[in-house]
């Protein structure tokens, strides 16, 4: 997060509550899953002020059908050292359970299951599938 404030660290972790997922995902197929935080809206406005507050970036959703619905965006944070500081600050505020315990199961785990240089022994592949899978549990 650019500001650490308490309470917009808090204000962040009930905007994620209500309206983010705490995931893994992959950038391409056939490479590791690793940490994500989306947060979907139609109030660019709300998602512009997370993003002041805790970087990410801002995509929009097609519309296929702008008479009946409005605009959607969502902010998105990919990048590892991101993900880890904004759920660093919010994870104690959140108060949806399974949010809570991904974002501390990331915390506590990813690191140990992730070589810096990418290269993977079977036994750390071994390991990182049995992070994923806990991680799908919650």
């Amino acid at each position: 997060m650019i500001r650490v404030e308490t309470w917009e660290a808090a204000y962040v972790a009930g905007i994620i509550d209500g309206e983010g997922s705490i995931t893994l995902t992959r950038m391409l197929k056939k490479e590791n899953r690793r940490p994500g935080i989306t947060i979907s809206s139609c109030d660019k406005e709300l998602l512009e002020y997370v993003q002041s507050v805790a970087g990410g970036n801002i995509y929009n959703k097609k519309n296929y059908n702008p008479e009946k619905y409005k605009d959607s965006y969502f902010l998105d944070f990919k990048n590892k050292t991101e993900v880890f500081h904004l759920l660093k600050h919010t994870s104690k505020y959140l108060r949806i359970n399974q949010k809570r315990m991904r974002a501390k199961w990331i915390l506590e785990n990813y690191d140990n299951v992730t070589p810096r240089n990418g290269k993977y022994s079977n036994e750390m592949i071994r390991r990182k599938k049995e992070f994923e899978e806990t991680f799908f549990q919650f």
